[in-house]
């Protein structure tokens, strides 16, 4: 960044500038972490198999909505800014070019089967006894260790497991559960601040540490209310839907169609102005003025028939007009934002959400910012997600001076796949 002041200027480093990361993590949960230190300066490196092909690489959607290993968003948007290196880490060799960046590295990032690193001598106990200032964080389901430990799974199963499942969707039907694997998204989060946490300790004592994040418990941490209710008078969450314990109404209500798409509006209810603001808007000042509905319990009496009201008057309208309208009144409400609208949404291009990259097959790409604006070390992703082997030279000569013997050798010997 640079900063003018007077008349001079001066460029300040990133924020993580100097910061060596290597990242033998997968999917979602792990190269999310190396993304955000990444995005503020850190040198990661990415290590990955052609053989044994990462999960994300195969999920959609995908660039030109055709399956392509090279193509997935998903993948592209966690690992931006990381350069890759493909490696056999059943072998030998590639275990001891692991080891060799571990001597490089100040971080290790990896999300392996609990229990997966030990066998092959590249655990965290083994690794400190070389480098003893060594951060390691390790990502799983349920944590490294006890009788859930083994458990194999993905997100979708952390949110199980932490309650989420059982919380989303209406009270008369099958639980609906949250859409994607939600842990994935939780757990990087709370293991970011950890790791900087770790880091920070290291440089004022030269410890190391190691961070055993489970994604079952950082999605428990999201319930803590509902836990603390439980505590308190033995409450048990349950799900209700779109409604909402303080605001009423609260829900997602039907608006008029686009082209024969469906299309939705939220409104939320907190207090009684803002009831009588929306009663009105919906040509119902009978309602506005009774005073069993100017609070949240008596509205809640006929929650039912308010709704109705309210879903008869957005259905006759475009999602936008409810949205603008009651915006205008000081009602909370907003579209419920499609994909198609996302790219296009005004406050997110303001901020610079999305960012456009070059990519060495698609021409360029678009990846999300950084969920962090920091006033003078802003991060930005600096380059697009590796293709697969895109950086094995470079890593291993620039970073790890290997000569180029070595590398033909291991090139020759199938270890850089």
């Amino acid at each position: 960044m640079t900063l003018s002041n007077g008349g001079t200027s001066q460029t300040r480093p990133d924020a993580l500038a100097g910061l060596k990361v290597l990242d033998l993590s997968w999917v979602v949960a792990g190269p999310l972490v190396g993304r955000a230190l990444a995005d503020f300066g850190a040198e990661v490196v990415r290590i990955e198999s052609s053989v044994r092909v990462e999960t994300a690489r195969l999920m959609q959607p995908f660039h030109g909505g055709k399956q392509d290993k090279e193509g997935s968003a998903l993948f592209g948007n966690c690992n931006a800014g990381k350069l890759g290196l493909t490696l056999d880490l059943k072998s030998s060799e590639g275990q001891e070019v692991v080891r060799d960046l571990v001597g490089w590295a100040d971080v290790v990032v990896e999300s392996f089967s609990p229990g997966q690193l030990r066998k092959w001598g590249l655990d965290y106990e083994t690794l400190r006894a070389d480098k003893p200032d060594l951060v390691m964080l390790s990502t799983s389901i349920a944590g490294q260790d006890g009788p859930w430990s083994t458990l194999a799974g993905f997100g979708n199963v952390g949110s199980s497991l932490s309650g989420f499942q059982h919380l989303v969707g209406y009270e008369d039907r099958l639980p609906m559960g949250t859409f994607g694997p939600y842990t994935d998204y939780v757990g990087p989060r709370l293991a970011l601040v950890t790791l900087l946490a770790a880091l920070e300790h290291r440089r004022r004592t030269g410890e190391g540490a190691y961070i055993d994040v489970a994604q079952v418990e950082a999605g428990v941490f999201f319930l803590s209310p509902q836990v603390a209710h439980y505590g308190c008078d033995g409450t048990i969450a349950e799900r209700h839907g779109n409604r909402d314990p303080q605001a009423v109404p609260h829900g997602v209500f039907p608006a008029r169609s686009v082209e024969g798409v469906e299309r939705f509006v939220a409104i939320a209810v907190r207090d009684r102005s803002e009831w009588q603001a929306l009663a009105r808007a919906i040509g119902r000042d009978d309602l506005a003025e009774r005073d069993d509905l100017a609070t949240a319990e008596g509205r809640r009496a006929i929650e039912g028939e308010l709704e109705q009201l309210i879903a008869a008057w957005t259905a006759e309208r475009s999602a936008s007009e409810v949205e603008e309208a009651l915006q205008r009144l000081g009602v909370p409400a907003h579209a419920a934002v499609t994909s198609d609208d996302y790219p296009h949404e005004p406050q997110l291009a303001h901020r610079g959400h999305l960012v456009e990259l070059p990519h060495p097959t698609h021409g360029r790409t678009f990846v999300e910012g950084p969920r962090y604006r920091l006033s003078e070390t802003p991060g930005t992703p600096r380059r697009a997600a590796p293709a697969l082997g895109q950086d094995n030279e470079t890593v291993l000569r620039d970073l790890l001076g290997y000569d180029e013997a070595r590398i033909d050798a291991l090139r020759e010997g199938g270890i850089l796949r």
